[in-house]
C-alpha cells in the first residue's frame, strides 16, 4: 500500500507537469520595435529599440490582460 507521502509526491508531479505543459510560451524576438507607435528597427537580442518602448508595451499588455478579466 502507498505511503501517503508517496500519493503527495505523485500528485505535485501531476499538477508541475500540467503546469509545464500549459505555460506561456515566450514570444520569439522581432527585428522591428514590438512597440505598437514605433517601428524603428529592435536593437541587440530585445524586441525593443529603447528601454521606454519596452516599458510603454509592458504597461499596454499588463492593461490589456486587465481588461480580459473583468
Amino acid at each position: 500500500m502507498a505511503d501517503i507521502i508517496d500519493e503527495a509526491n505523485q500528485e505535485y508531479d501531476q499538477h508541475l507537469t500540467a503546469a509545464i505543459a500549459n505555460r506561456a510560451k515566450p514570444l520569439p524576438l522581432s527585428p522591428i520595435c514590438r512597440n505598437g507607435d514605433c517601428g524603428e528597427p529592435s536593437v541587440g537580442k530585445t524586441s525593443y529599440c529603447c528601454s521606454e518602448c519596452c516599458a510603454d508595451h509592458q504597461k499596454e499588455m499588463w492593461a490589456a490582460s486587465q481588461r480580459k478579466l473583468a
